[in-house]
């Protein structure tokens, strides 16, 4: 019950967060709220510019391993879809040949208790304790509890990546390099982590919610200022449909004319049952009642592309983004499905990680498989990896 107060605070407060203006209307008490979240933020951005500074002059140092190093995040809290582009970018290294480790901080991964974690900075055992490996590029070593979803994805559908999880990028990295052979690393959400010197910056960009409201934590979603981005080699444009009624593409320009924007889009490409990996074609959606489960960032997109593949929802069930599902609530969904004569449930890869076993299953239950595929310029986005990581 704490859970899902939590949860639904967190979701009132992103979409009061995500919104322009979003002050107006509202009780004196929100406006006030929101006012004390706009002084913190000018505290935030304050914080993060002499952080970089303070990077940029050479007091806090830049570590370097070694080895070609790709970076790739973004600006805001989530989002953005950064998993499968950093799964596509993995897939083609290792198939170039290159032994690739992925390092990711894990996020929402179980975690020691809090005086196990005070002990470890007392002690500096933290520094001395080896980072998690999700992978080692042979086989599949842990759970999505212990890694987090997104490196436990990876790890899935990457069987010869090396998949690991520590905050402290640059011991994982020292790891992958010394004890797994790896000579390219991929920093998983890197754009924040300086601490290890990148070769390539790319920085990705939801073309159907750029930058939030453009204010940051915890005004807005950014995580830091938007002209930062001119720090990035190269800007991909994400969920693109080849349109650009907001002008977004000539900001980023002007933002940043060094750097070379790429569009791409998510492609759906088949359905997978969560429980028995069958497959289905995309066209099994036309005419079919679902029912929609997601615990992510930004479920619209995800709702909007299974109508435009035909799908009728029925019901849309939204969690918090990294929601872990309890057994329960998978069997009150599927019994609330079949009341609704629904053919199916339908769900995000990064949820199907979560969802826990069902001793028996009514209503069959799929999560929608994306991949990346470029819609600017005339090469594919096999060239495209090609010339960034190999130039």
């Amino acid at each position: 019950m704490r859970q899902k107060r939590l949860e639904r605070l967190e979701n009132f407060l992103v979409m009061l967060l995500q919104q322009k203006d979003s002050d107006k209307g509202k009780s004196r008490r929100v406006r006030a709220l929101l006012w004390v979240f706009k002084q913190l933020s000018h505290i935030y951005r304050a914080v993060v510019q002499f952080r970089i500074w303070l990077y940029s002059k050479g007091l806090f140092r830049h570590h370097t391993l070694g080895c070609q190093v790709i970076s790739v995040g973004n600006l805001t809290v989530g989002g953005t879809g950064k998993t499968p582009v950093v799964e596509v970018f993995a897939r083609e290294l290792q198939k170039a040949g290159r032994k690739v480790a992925i390092l990711s901080r894990g996020y929402k991964k179980v975690e020691p208790g809090f005086f196990r974690k005070v002990f470890d900075k007392i002690l500096f055992s933290d520094m001395r304790r080896k980072p998690r490996v999700v992978s080692d590029g042979n086989r599949l070593l842990l759970d999505s509890a212990m890694s987090g979803d997104e490196p436990y994805m990876l790890a899935s559908n990457l069987p010869e990546v090396a998949v690991l999880v520590d905050k402290n990028r640059v011991k994982s990295g020292r790891y992958a390099i010394n004890k797994l052979g790896c000579d390219t690393l991929i920093l998983d959400d890197g754009f924040q982590y300086l601490a290890l010197k990148h070769r390539v910056e790319i920085v990705l960009v939801d073309r159907t919610n750029p930058f939030s409201n453009e204010h940051v934590l915890p005004r807005g979603l950014l995580r830091e200022p938007i002209k930062n981005i001119r720090k990035a080699d190269f800007i991909f444009i994400t969920k693109s449909n080849g349109s650009d009624p907001e002008g977004l593409k000539q900001r980023l320009i002007s933002l940043n004319p060094k750097a070379e924007i790429i569009e791409c889009r998510h492609c759906p490409r088949c359905l997978k049952n969560v429980f028995t990996r069958e497959k289905k074609d995309l066209s099994y959606l036309q005419g079919l009642n679902v029912v929609v489960v997601s615990g992510i960032a930004a479920p619209t997109g995800f709702e909007k592309g299974l109508e435009a593949l035909g799908a009728r929802i029925l019901e849309r069930n939204r969690f918090t983004d990294h929601h872990r599902y309890s057994q329960q609530e998978i069997i009150d969904i599927v019994n609330k499905s079949k009341i609704l004569a629904a053919d199916a449930i339908i769900i995000t890869e990064k949820d199907a990680v979560r969802f826990p076993r069902l001793g028996r299953c009514d209503v069959p239950i799929y999560f929608l498989r994306v991949d990346i595929e470029m819609l600017s310029g005339m090469e594919d986005f096999h060239q495209c990896i090609s010339r960034i990581c190999f130039r």
